[in-house]
């Protein structure tokens, strides 16, 4: 079978390995957008040790892109059966499509190079890792740009030391990774730039995620509508602030591991597998803390506008102000969430109307109106029967006690006649 194709997948993305020509042709007959996967950088980092010197001579003559998995593209991937390697976590596949054929299976002929070669897994792996990273990070820029969030702005309006040594590690790391893409790599000089980078994001990372936190806690002392509305309405600008400093904070973490990787690959590629793995963990890690602050967020926000709603009678303007402010704030939240890859369940609440709450109360007292009506009507039946009863009975011993009395009276004059 000709026209082999190499298929390598993470997870997260899809690299697609092979002649230019047949990687183009499979790509466009699975109707998947593709990016460079750059499988020449790993020629110079492969070929700087003995272990190595096989691995990349090769390389130059095969195309890589990559594929971004989505839950349509891997529903699509998944009916080539890709199966277990020896890196953790990556699945792979050989598909090939003979003349006469118009769709691509997969096949056991032959095992890639790819394939067989675990070092050259394990650095197609990590340019996918790299790549996904990146991907993220591009995602991260529209949406900054969406909600026009200016996070040096919000970062210098900040007294507090550590927030203005960000904005010079943020810098840093642009003109790094700048250097990176000029230069195909990251020297010991470039790197050197970078090392203190992680403690000063993540320090940064975990005061926006206080602040984030103080803003649901000061909703649990607020108790009066008034209070609440105008709590919830200034909280809105300032937690869509936060959000932007948490993803501009995890846009340059994972800047920072891409240029991980890149000085890994070039002075210890056989650690390459570990290292993605334990950056994958780590990014993980991120996440899950994101996650639970913001989602402690939403929940908090959602109870106010459910505690709002409940009051509606009695603030028929202000409770949905404070369910529309609520709903902004969950909408963000959720935005943010895509944008990082956060599975989020979103639930806004809907403001009731003045009219369908007084509605409810009218229905509610009809129903208590008419149950009491019932009742009454019933304890009116009883009384009456009670009391015909009673009459029946009276009139009864009024009867007999006058039979008597008749009797008694006529005994006499019987006797004598």
């Amino acid at each position: 079978m000709d026209n082999e194709i190499q298929l390598i997948s993470d997870g997260d993305g899809l690299a697609a390995i092979g002649n230019p020509t047949d990687v183009d042709r499979f790509l466009t007959s699975e109707g998947l957008p593709s990016k460079d996967l750059g499988l020449q950088r790993l020629t110079s980092a492969f070929g700087t040790g003995a272990a190595f010197a096989q691995v990349g001579s090769d390389i130059v003559t095969e195309s890589g892109r990559w594929v971004k998995l989505t839950k349509e593209s891997a529903e699509r991937v998944r009916k080539f059966g890709l199966m277990e390697g020896k890196s953790p976590g990556v699945t792979h596949a050989m598909v090939g499509r003979p003349g006469s054929i118009k769709n691509w299976l997969q096949v056991d002929k032959g095992a890639g190079s790819f394939l067989t070669n675990p070092a050259r897994l394990a650095g197609a792996a990590g340019l996918m890792a790299q790549l996904a990273m990146q991907q993220t990070m591009d995602e991260i820029t529209d949406y900054l740009a969406t909600i026009d969030a200016k996070v040096d702005d919000v970062l210098r309006a900040q007294k507090d030391a550590q927030l203005s040594r960000m904005i010079g590690m943020d810098l840093v790391i642009e003109e790094t990774m700048t250097i990176r893409e000029r230069v195909g790599g990251v020297s010991e000089v470039t790197w050197s730039k970078v090392q203190t980078a992680p403690t000063t994001v993540g320090e940064t990372q975990v005061y926006a995620l206080r602040q984030l936190d103080h803003l649901a806690d000061a909703l649990d002392n607020t108790t009066k509508i008034g209070d609440l509305a105008a709590t919830v309405r200034e909280m809105e600008p300032r937690v869509r602030e936060w959000l932007a400093v948490l993803a501009r904070c995890f846009q340059l973490q994972d800047a920072i591991s891409v240029l991980e990787l890149d000085r890994v690959l070039a002075t210890h590629p056989d650690q390459l597998d570990r290292h993605r793995l334990g950056l994958r963990a780590a990014r993980q890690n991120r996440l899950n803390l994101i996650s639970r602050s913001t989602e402690h967020l939403v929940t908090r926000m959602n109870a106010a506008a459910e505690a709002a709603n409940a009051k509606v009678l009695l603030h028929p303007a202000q409770s949905p102000a404070v369910v529309q402010s609520s709903n902004q704030v969950v909408t963000g939240v959720h935005d943010f969430h895509a944008r990082l890859g956060i599975e989020s369940g979103r639930r806004s609440s809907q403001a009731r109307r003045w009219v369908e709450a007084a509605t409810e109360v009218r229905t509610k007292a009809l129903r208590t109106g008419v149950k009491g009506v019932s009742t009454a009507r019933n304890l009116s039946t009883e009384s009456l029967d009670r009391a015909n009863s009673a009459r029946i009975r009276i009139s009864s011993e009024i009867a007999e006690r006058a039979r008597r009395l008749r009797g008694d009276d006529k005994g006499p004059d019987a006797s004598n006649g």
